[in-house]
């Protein structure tokens, strides 16, 4: 039995690198398990680096009668802040009331205030946005988080930069989040426990024979073959693909593409909150303080149909959002305030929902046992992604009795390992140690890296000490860092996944860190050989 390397059969065999192929290979190397992880491109290269970047309940899933998705993402937001204090933190939001409006939905709650109410179509009354808070208040055991409040829009600073007809508001709590970074810190520690993460490895066939998976996959090493005693399918964007031209099995389950797409403004407004717009078809939109001088803005739903590599925020979606916007901000958001745009597929199970955005944003696990095991991850939210690998191994644990028992439960991520409130202290400590640095650049590192920030600038006392300037407070150190420690191969895979430094860096640097990095590469392969 061989996997090309180890001469031995992993246990699991997971194909993708996004956030739940890495979360449940975490998991699985914590319960003893062998694992390998391989990913067609850079890790959360897809989905998992294009979200809203929320932790959040998903207050308008309530419309759905989503109640167990939503308490048990409620329930992880405080898990998940003590778990990754660097990359994760609270954040309230500003949910403008707005007695006029009108919303065509078709929800289980429009349906039943319809009936109810029959003169109230088309509105979410006050008293039901507030009851849907203080469900959300109190579904999920919040200890850290504050609560709901009502705020005076004429008084509070949040209601400055809106237009003046917004004159009362709900401020409630959810948390921001470092998607791609998540997904780089979950496979660390997963690799630290001793998985193969294999990236830019492309899964070429799976097949079932002798008792075992027997996969063949092309990546920078050329042909590998692999064994397997189960196998996790978490494509996403791909998974039915996986499921019909990889493992060559029919099957009637598969996925709905919903592109959600978003926006990077100018900085709209100075204050650390976030608003939570609804719009007239129904919809909500987010407005986000962003890498400190930015605002994002999303996200859409539209069915997506190319292929979901080829997602892109069209110019119909870019101006739904600026027109979104504009109904609520006092100066109106137009094309020239966008800096960058952004766009991912969600591969939501498909329910048969009429619309993209009645999909159901649960995950659905499936397992078929015809043969060695196979589990199809369909869905998913960042937000619940631990949960999901919980899950996942619930249902693959029977066939590994020597597995141990569930652990990931507030367990730090690698550079996590302070208080959930110590962040201020953390940058304090990192500008004692090296003076040079700017209380943006000393804040940059801390919510990137956390205590590891101080390894990656060893005793440097100058910033000369740290080797080549890239632009932006991005040295040759962290460059090297993100090389050696967490899979970047290329400048795209620092400047717009594990930073968003590409929103601060001109081409030229871009293209010259690129090259720095194929340098590098190429120097360290006679080494490693």
């Amino acid at each position: 039995m061989t996997d090309g390397r180890t001469g031995v059969a992993s246990d699991l065999f997971i194909i993708g690198g996004g956030i739940n192929g890495c979360g449940i290979a975490r998991d699985a190397t914590g319960r003893g398990l062998t694992v390998t992880l391989a990913e067609q491109g850079d890790l959360a290269q897809g989905t998992s680096s294009a979200s809203t970047k929320l932790f959040h309940g998903g207050l308008r899933y309530l419309e759905y009668f989503e109640f167990r998705l939503v308490r048990e993402a409620l329930e992880e937001r405080e898990t998940l802040l003590v778990a990754m204090p660097h990359i994760s933190w609270p954040m309230r939001f500003v949910l403008p009331l707005s007695p006029d409006m009108r919303f065509e939905t078709d929800t289980p709650t429009s349906r039943l205030l319809r009936w109810v109410m029959p003169w109230a179509r088309g509105r979410r009354p006050d008293w039901l946005i507030r009851l849907g808070l203080y469900m959300y208040d109190t579904m999920g055991g919040r200890k850290i988080l504050p609560a709901t409040r009502t705020i005076d829009l004429t008084q509070d600073a949040a209601g400055k930069p809106l237009h003046p007809r917004f004159r009362k508001a709900f401020e409630y709590s959810d948390c921001w989040v470092e998607d791609s970074r998540l997904v780089v810190l979950n496979a660390r520690d997963a690799e630290a426990r001793g998985a193969r993460i294999l990236t830019r490895t492309r899964v070429v066939s799976a097949e079932r024979r002798d008792g075992l998976w027997h996969l063949a996959t092309e990546g920078p090493n050329g042909a590998e073959t692999h064994q397997a005693r189960a196998l996790v399918n978490a494509g996403g964007p791909w998974v039915e693909d996986v499921i019909r031209n990889v493992a060559r099995i029919n099957s009637s389950e598969g996925v709905r593409l919903v592109r959600g797409s978003h926006i990077v403004t100018k900085k709209l407004f100075d204050h650390d909150r976030c608003y939570f717009f609804q719009g007239t078809d129904g919809r909500i939109i987010f407005a986000i303080p962003y890498e400190q001088d930015f605002t994002l803005i999303g996200t859409t739903d539209k069915d997506h149909q190319s292929a979901p590599k080829d997602a892109r925020c069209t110019d119909e979606e870019r101006d739904y959002l600026l027109a979104f916007a504009s109904q609520y901000f006092a100066k109106p958001v137009t094309q020239d305030d966008v800096v960058w745009t952004y766009s991912g597929v969600r591969p939501l199970y498909n329910d048969g929902a009429k619309s993209a955005t009645a999909v159901t944003r649960d995950y659905v696990l499936s397992l078929d046992e015809n043969g060695p095991p196979l589990l199809n991850v369909f869905g998913g939210k960042i937000t619940t992604y631990r949960r999901l690998a919980e899950s996942a191994l619930a249902k693959l644990t029977r066939f590994f009795p020597q597995a141990k028992p569930a652990w990931t439960a507030r367990v730090t991520l690698p550079g996590g390992d302070f208080p959930h409130d110590g962040v201020a202290k953390l940058v304090s400590n990192l500008k004692t140690a090296h003076p040079f640095l700017t209380d943006y650049w000393a804040a940059r590192l801390v919510r990137a890296y956390g205590t590891e920030a101080g390894l990656i600038l060893g005793s440097a006392t100058t910033a000369s000490a740290l080797g080549q300037d890239f632009g932006a407070t991005l040295t040759e150190a962290e460059v090297r860092w993100l090389m050696s420690r967490e899979f970047a191969q290329s400048a795209a895979d620092v400047v717009w996944r594990r930073s968003k430094l590409g929103l601060r860096m001109t081409a030229d640097q871009i293209e010259t860190l690129d090259r720095f990095m194929a340098d590098a590469s190429r120097a360290a392969r006679p080494a490693a050989e």
